[in-house]
């Protein structure tokens, strides 16, 4: 397969290719072959997510009590 790119972007690809002793090919493979994997890995954690337990309603006071939290342990820490 044949691809166009803009001359900059394949000098750049280029050099971090080279950098770790690959073709450019081998470097674009690897690329998309990590994409690949960190999609995956990013709908495993959203399904895990979804199935961690009970849903609940994240309205305006689930908001202000995870800022009021938030700012405690700050604070916390700004201490020490």
């Amino acid at each position: 397969m044949s691809i166009t790119i803009h001359p900059e972007l394949e000098s750049r690809l280029r050099a971090r290719a080279e950098a770790e002793g690959l073709t450019i090919e081998a470097y674009v493979e690897r690329i998309a072959r990590d994409d690949q994997q960190a999609e995956e890995e990013l709908e495993a954690l959203a399904l895990e997510g979804l199935n961690s337990g009970e849903s609940i309603e994240a309205g305006e006071r689930y908001w202000e009590e995870k800022q009021r939290r938030l700012i405690e342990r700050h604070e916390k820490t700004r201490i020490r």
